[in-house]
């Protein structure tokens, strides 16, 4: 009998009864499921992921499948705030969220970031309006239409605009049916392929004594089999399968999306609280990673580059600083999936929100300050977790799927400077010192003493006002001044206003010779500026410039 295991994400602010609500629908739990962990039990509120599971008929619609049963896992996720994290790593492995709500309180801080998760991280969800077993029954109805009507003005401008709401309450089991039948409804087939290398995310891990270790989590891609050879990605070890369970079955193989416990021979479990599992050699541990970025449009603030925020790829959260480039070329990019080394890019300092109207590509290097191992399209987000978890304010900030990554430790100097051209613009601003003739003029206060002005010979550069355009010939003397010709020669009118400015500068004033006209105008003479504009590239061991 073929079963299809569909994974449901249950997420929701603290104490909006989501772990009643996953014991109340479940028949079988994890080792870890309903709060198991004796500090849940003494705080009261759940503090991992927990995991659990019901059986039910495949629906109507997906009669026609391959498969006889459905199975739905239920990924029960802490709502505290300062577990944000752990939602994270559990939302990365549903196809489906229930988003809980306590009638009693609407959306809260928590909730508002659990709904900006599912946004990321899956296409479909349910709300469950929670606790409705608290409103006395004459004021029932009424209090479910109100916090009804104002959630679908909340979902409007979400992803979720007509996502179904339905009220019912895990502790007395009121109206539990229809929650159930309506995700049946709403079960759909996800993508499954026993293809491709295994990947596995591992959320839980322990030992039993005279069997082995036994790894917990979700297949992500692939498959495996009984005496395959797995590894652990970040302890670089080897092991093979000895056993394999889903919810508590026996089982010989499992596919991508399959909710398993894998018991290979033994290692010290103290080692792996959470991490990946994969055929051997598939999976890299990068020091830096480079993501196309999207904004999280409830982020408050502007996301400056080279600041650090908290990077979160699968059940991994790092410290990382990131780097802002655009990508301004017109042509389209048909390869999403991967990163175009053949361009340049253009460095920017911030992405705004008005770069989230443009229609240009933002993409960010993120430097780890940890190294993470996950695989290429691996949803990534970044995060302020640091901000006061009472501020009422969203803390997620960007997120992206991981285009490439750097294995190398010294990737920034080993990797980058071939690999990666990203500039920034520059503009420095001189003077003339004296006209030598109609085409050329000597300059000053553009360079430092000990810059090599060779650099920038033939560099074109532009006077203003006026607007001619000539380029740096030669340096002149040792003082930094330098020499620019004017192939069309210079204006009359800049001429001029250079002779102005060099008379008035030079012709001392007395009181004899102060007119009434010179005490009214304190402006100093306009002066003819020289500008010169050109691209500096970033992530080079030596400086690199271009016009």
């Amino acid at each position: 009998m073929s079963i299809l295991n569909f994974n449901v994400g249950v997420l929701g602010h603290v104490d909006s009864g989501k772990t009643s609500l996953a014991k109340a629908l479940s028949t079988v739990a994890s080792t870890n499921a309903f709060d198991k962990n004796p500090q849940s039990q003494e705080r009261g509120i759940t503090l991992d992921l927990g995991f659990s599971s019901f059986t039910i008929d495949m629906p109507e619609h997906l009669t026609n499948s391959n498969y006889s049963q459905l199975q739905i896992t239920l990924v029960d996720c802490p709502g505290h705030a300062s577990l944000i994290r752990t939602i994270i790593g559990g939302a990365q492995i549903i196809d489906l969220m229930l988003l809980v709500i306590d009638i009693t309180k609407g959306i809260q801080t928590q909730t508002a970031e659990c709904l900006i998760i599912g946004e990321i991280t899956c296409d479909k969800m349910l709300v469950v309006l929670n606790k409705i077993d608290l409103i006395e029954e004459d004021q029932r109805q009424a209090t479910i239409d109100k916090m009804t009507k104002r959630l679908r003005k909340t979902f409007e401008s979400t992803k979720f605009p007509q996502t179904p709401i339905i009220p019912c309450s895990a502790v007395s089991s009121l109206n539990l049916n229809e929650l159930v039948s309506t995700l049946q409804q709403h079960v759909y087939i996800p993508r499954r392929s026993a293809t491709g290398p295994f990947i596995f995310s591992v959320d839980h891990c322990f030992s039993i004594r005279g069997q082995g270790t036994v790894m917990t989590g979700t297949v992500l891609s692939g498959s495996v089999r009984i005496n395959d050879s797995i590894e652990i990605v970040s302890l670089k070890e080897v092991r093979k399968v000895k056993s394999m369970q889903m919810f508590r079955k026996p089982i010989d193989r499992s596919i991508q999306g399959d909710r398993i416990g894998l018991c290979v021979t033994q290692f010290d479990p103290d080692k792996l609280e959470r991490g990946i599992v994969s055929t051997p050699g598939v999976i890299k541990i990068f020091h830096g990673l480079i993501i196309r970025v999207n904004k999280v449009k409830h982020f408050k603030h502007d996301i400056e580059s080279r600041t650090k925020f908290h990077i979160t790829c699968g059940h991994a959260t790092v410290m990382g600083k990131i780097v802002l480039f655009i990508d301004h070329s017109t042509e389209e990019n048909n390869n999403d999936d991967q990163f175009n080394y053949g361009k340049e890019y253009e460095a920017t300092d911030q992405y705004s929100s008005e770069h989230s109207t443009e229609n240009k590509h933002i993409y960010a290097l993120i430097e780890l300050e940890s190294p993470i191992a996950c695989q290429l399209q691996s949803i990534m987000i970044g995060s302020r977790l640091d901000t006061d978890i009472h501020a009422n304010t969203c803390r997620l900030a960007f997120y992206g799927h991981v285009l490439d990554g750097f294995i190398d430790t010294d990737y920034l100097n080993k990797e980058l400077p071939s690999k990666l051209r990203v500039y920034k613009r520059k503009e420095k601003v001189g003077f003339i010192d004296r006209v030598v003739d109609d085409q050329t003029i000597i300059g000053k206060d553009l360079f430092q003493k000990e810059t090599n002005i060779n650099t920038f010979v033939n560099f074109k550069v532009e006077l203003t006002p006026r607007g001619e355009q000539g380029f740096i010939e030669s340096s002149f003397g040792q003082s930094g001044k330098f020499k620019v010709r004017f192939m069309n020669g210079l204006s009359n009118e800049t001429k001029q206003l250079f002779n102005n400015a060099k008379g008035r500068k030079q012709q001392p004033k007395t009181a004899a010779t102060t007119t009434d006209a010179d005490v009214e105008s304190n402006e100093p003479p306009e002066r003819i500026r020289i500008v010169l504009k050109f691209n500096k590239y970033l992530f080079q061991e030596k400086t690199v410039i271009s016009q």
